[in-house]
């Protein structure tokens, strides 16, 4: 009752006066567990009757209510915040003239309330201001789900999508969904949005948000995301899901039917893959079969057929068409088949031909294919001839032989095939070589080896005639289809005549070998004048070359003193030779030695004026 009759007083006093204005916020937001600072302006209107001691009291109370309860009393003379209520030990009031200001440690979510500032001046007169404390706690990011299973077009009504959920946020905080960015609002037979908020016990918002959506077959490409709005001090904010794609189910309406392998053109005895695909979801089994036997299926395994060794026959317009669907649909793929494929060669004449030396020929070789093919004639490996026709004129014996047949196709050079023709060439026989006579020569005593080698059809009868040795015989004798060879051995002791003879019912030749014997000789008896003029050029040439040497060695001795010829200032020599004939030799020199005049003559020195040549006077005495 007294504080009743003094809150009374005071409100008469107020409207008595009304001398004092207070000045608050309408409301004040922070973040939970932050500080939360209340400001109080208070002023006197009338300057003469301010008071000297001043009451400031703080009350709290809750948004909308009529109760509430002082936490804080402060004078001039002390200060005391009030025991026992939610704001003991949390609060502190600063005071100073014409201002208080109230913090809360730590704010809280039940600390959304009221605060009154009261101030009473005495006579000065009383009034009050009151602030709504707004705190705010941001929820987590939401978490969105989408549903597991498909969802078929063909359901009537809505069907669930996905659902999002945001947790612990204060207060409490709104969901909006998104269909690929595009904001999706209630739209009755199309979406519906189902909304769950719940508060636990610690006051804190989750939100739970279901979609429910009309799907149709375009959504199977769409993303679904949804985003939380909600609250902070002075702002609202956002915060975007990942988005979803959910899984449509709709049914084929387009099939599309190819092969898959092998790459490029199918041959004979190939495994064929065809692949099937619609565009249903999910993709459905394709049944297979050919447009000739539509009531024959071919197989069911998913969508895929599997055609193995493959042949001509195989070829046509396969169809596949879904499971789920009536074989009478039009809903179906097709394509067609080709199966190419290469017959072997048939040559004409077949295997063997006989033909006469000169006689021409025409072969042909063909094979049946589906496509364009190229034929070229090989004989021993090289090309003779290119198209599917062999011409062969004036028929020899080179011509005889095996002809074969390489059939392609240049598309598909996979296929491949060929034949052949044994061409045989009938005639007399006919030597291998130009010369119908072959001469030789041979040492008396050697032995020769004599060839003969002839080409015919049939085989002939090779016979020898040797004339001239009576030692022979046949070392070689082979045949083939044109060429038969035989080889004898022949012992030289005279001129021999080999006649050889090839014969067979067509006709005969001839081969004549005529060797000249050479009589054996020494090597001494076999001397020959150009042989001896060499060695005498030999002899003569290694005699000056002595002589030249000697020379040299008698010159060097006379120059060393060695020999006295030369010292003596005259001689003579005397030789007789017979009684008939007498010759004196006389040589006079210079006061120079002779030394210096060979010298001179050897190094080419030209003679001086003053030197005088030495004269050898010959005096021949002929006596009767």
């Amino acid at each position: 009752m007294s504080a009743l009759l003094f809150v009374c007083l005071q409100a008469l006093l107020c409207c008595a006066w009304a001398k004092v204005e207070v000045t608050m916020h309408d409301s004040t937001e922070v973040y939970l567990g932050d500080l939360a600072p209340i400001s109080c302006q208070y002023s006197f209107t009338d300057v003469d009757t301010e008071p000297s001691d001043v009451i400031i009291q703080w009350f709290v109370g809750g948004v909308g209510s009529s109760s509430r309860s002082r936490i804080f009393y402060g004078d001039d003379s002390q200060t005391m915040v009030d025991e026992n209520t939610d704001y003991s030990g949390r609060i502190q009031v600063t005071s100073d003239k014409q201002a208080s200001r109230l913090v809360i440690q730590e704010a809280r979510l039940t600390d959304e309330k009221e605060f009154f500032c009261q101030i009473n001046g005495m006579v000065a007169g009383s009034a009050e201001g009151k602030t709504h404390l707004r705190v705010f706690a941001p929820p987590q990011a939401p978490v969105i789900e989408g549903v597991l299973t498909g969802i078929s077009v063909t359901n009537e009504g809505l069907s669930e999508v996905a659902s999002c959920e945001t947790l612990n946020g204060f207060p409490k905080p709104n969901i909006t969904w998104y269909r690929n960015n595009t904001p999706l609002m209630t739209t009755p037979g199309h979406v519906n949005v189902l909304m769950l908020g719940t508060r636990d016990s610690g006051g804190f918002y989750s939100v739970q948000s279901t979609l429910r959506y009309k799907v149709l077959k375009e959504d199977k490409d769409a993303r679904f995301s949804c985003e939380v709005s909600f609250f902070v001090p002075g702002a609202i904010r956002t915060v975007e899901s990942s988005s979803i794609n959910i899984t449509v189910h709709y049914p084929t309406t387009m099939v599309e039917l190819w092969k898959e392998s092998p790459q490029g053109l199918v041959k004979e005895g190939d495994t064929v893959e065809l692949r099937c695909q619609g565009d249903g979801s999910p993709p459905p089994s394709f049944i297979f079969n050919r447009e000739q036997e539509p009531d024959v299926d071919l197989g069911d395994s998913g969508d895929i057929l599997l055609l193995t060794s493959v042949t001509r026959k195989d070829g046509g317009i396969y169809q596949c068409r879904p499971q789920d669907v009536d074989g009478a649909s039009e809903v179906r793929g097709e394509m067609q088949l080709n199966v190419h494929f290469l017959d072997p060669a048939v040559v004409v004449p077949k295997e063997s031909e006989l033909m006469l030396r000169g006689e021409d020929l025409i072969a042909t070789c063909n094979a049946l294919s589906s496509l364009k093919t190229s034929t070229v004639w090989y004989k021993d490996g090289q090309q003779v001839s290119h198209g599917n026709m062999l011409q062969l004129k004036d028929a020899t014996y080179d011509t005889a032989g095996e002809y074969i047949c390489d059939v392609t196709v240049p598309s598909l050079p996979a296929l491949h095939t060929h034949g052949s023709i044994h061409i045989i060439v009938q005639g007399a026989p006919q030597m291998v070589g130009m010369e119908q006579e072959v001469q030789l020569e041979e040492a008396v005593g050697r032995t020769v080896n004599l060839s003969c080698e002839v080409q015919s059809y049939p085989r002939p009868v090779v016979s020898w005639n040797i004339v001239g040795s009576q030692s022979w015989q046949e070392v070689v004798n082979k045949a083939s289809d044109h060429m038969t060879q035989s080889v004898v051995s022949v012992l030289v002791g005279s001129d021999v005549s080999a006649l050889c003879n090839a014969s067979n019912e067509m006709g005969s030749e001839v081969k004549l070998f005529s060797i000249r014997a050479i009589p054996r000789v020494t090597s001494a008896t076999r001397f020959s004048p150009v042989e001896g003029s060499g060695v005498i050029i030999v002899v003569i040439i290694l005699c000056l070359l002595l002589l030249a040497v000697l020379g040299s060695v008698l010159y060097f001795l006379q120059k060393k003193g060695k020999l006295p010829c030369g010292r003596s200032g005259k001689q003579e020599i005397t030789k007789e030779t017979n009684a008939k004939n007498e010759i004196v030799v006389e040589m006079k020199t210079n006061t120079r030695t002779e030394e210096s005049v060979l010298l001179k003559a050897v190094n080419g020195d030209k003679k001086d004026t003053g030197q005088q040549m030495t004269v050898v006077s010959m005096t021949s005495l002929f006596h009767a």
